[in-house]
């Protein structure tokens, strides 16, 4: 991270990328454990059988699930994370296909914060959430790159705009200085 005039002037050739709307550190995900090892992320190709939206209880239990299923879920969990500005996970991840596809992401993984139970799992990390307790770090220049734009109302209260929008307003994902979600 740095201002433009010294970004431009060591990588000249990089590529420059504008958003509209508020820019943030990435999101960490209160919840990624449940979500990624409780829950399956149907396939695209099985939304006519099984809808689109993340699978729970009984729902789950009729799928039996092998390790390879698994670990399908998990990737495709982790790139709707991504489109909801996350940048790191809380675990502990106990199964060893969600593990694997964990840490493969590239995500941070980050150790629970108390508070992170809630009834309703939500790939909306805004969701019951105070935005300082999914903050993951803080902007500096000679610090990561790792944050997301939402596209809002820039206004005096940024919180207050995020959560009326919820994290599926961002725009883009940044970790590590990589763009990992970008929304066409």
């Amino acid at each position: 991270m740095g201002t433009y005039e010294e970004m431009a002037a060591a990588r000249p050739r990089a590529r420059v990328r504008r958003w509209p709307g508020l820019l943030t550190p990435g999101l960490r995900h209160p919840q990624a454990a449940a979500l990624l090892e409780t829950a399956y992320h149907p396939d695209p190709r099985e939304a006519d059988e099984l809808g689109t939206e993340p699978l729970t209880g009984e729902a789950l239990a009729v799928l039996e699930l092998d390790d390879a299923r698994w670990g399908a879920s998990a990737r495709r969990g982790l790139q709707r994370m991504l489109r909801h500005g996350v940048t790191a996970v809380c675990g502990p991840f106990t199964r060893p296909a969600v593990r694997t596809a964990v840490t493969r992401s590239g995500l941070h993984i980050r150790e629970p914060r108390g508070g992170a139970e809630r009834e309703t799992l939500s790939l909306d990390p805004f969701t019951g959430f105070p935005l300082n307790a999914l903050l993951d770090g803080l902007l500096t220049v000679g610090g990561p790159a790792d944050f997301a734009v939402f596209d809002v109302p820039v206004d005096d209260v940024p919180a207050r705009t995020l959560r009326l929008h919820g994290a599926g307003s961002c725009v883009a994902t940044v970790l590590g200085g990589r763009l990992v979600y970008r929304r066409a």
